[in-house]
């Protein structure tokens, strides 16, 4: 049972964002600039299903259960991983994960982030370079860490609800690969 009245039905971050459309509107927007490729990546080399999957690790490793859902059938759906396989070994240990060295080097320092930002160390950060990663690669890659850290904490923190259904997080993915993160549309598929 969440802590504060939402709506009901609404999973996840999507009661608080009810509760609170006018931070709704920014949160959505720092998300739709952090995870979806477009003009204000020009010098990222790191895909939509990258980004969503950097947010997943971290959601993870906070044990927010809405949020790793969400966002790694988001990642799955980008990375063509119909049955979430790609995700799970990314969860359990990326490091064994059939992913580019370059992105386990950003998820080293993803999970750094998640540990607390003084955590990063310049190790990591050349060993990121060394595998390929853009100066822009590494800031968005501490910049998604760290928005997950609040996002998790604001719907743990709330005690939000979230469906069991992986259906319900296949569809929400297919919106949000098509439309991006916004609060005007709808979770759960028509009945």
């Amino acid at each position: 049972m969440p802590h504060i009245d939402f709506l009901p039905g609404l999973p996840g971050i999507r009661g608080p964002m009810a509760f609170s459309p006018e931070t709704a509107r920014p949160l959505n927007d720092l998300v739709n600039v952090l995870l979806r490729t477009n003009a204000t990546h020009p010098e990222s080399t790191l895909s939509e299903g990258e980004r969503e999957l950097i947010g997943t690790y971290v959601s993870a490793k906070n044990d927010c259960f809405f949020c790793q859902t969400i966002h790694g059938a988001v990642a799955s759906h980008h990375l063509g991983d119909t049955e979430w396989s790609l995700v799970q070994s990314v969860k359990q240990d990326y490091t064994q994960a059939a992913i580019s060295n370059k992105l386990k080097a950003l998820l080293a320092i993803a999970g750094s982030v998640q540990q607390g930002g003084k955590q990063v160390s310049t190790e990591q950060i050349e060993k990121a370079r060394a595998e390929g990663a853009t100066d822009r690669d590494i800031h968005d890659t501490v910049l998604i860490a760290a928005a997950f850290c609040m996002f998790n904490r604001y719907v743990d923190g709330l005690n939000t609800w979230a469906p069991d259904s992986p259906d319900l997080y296949r569809y929400r993915a297919q919106k949000v690969a098509e439309y991006g993160y916004t609060h005007e549309d709808h979770y759960l598929p028509p009945s």
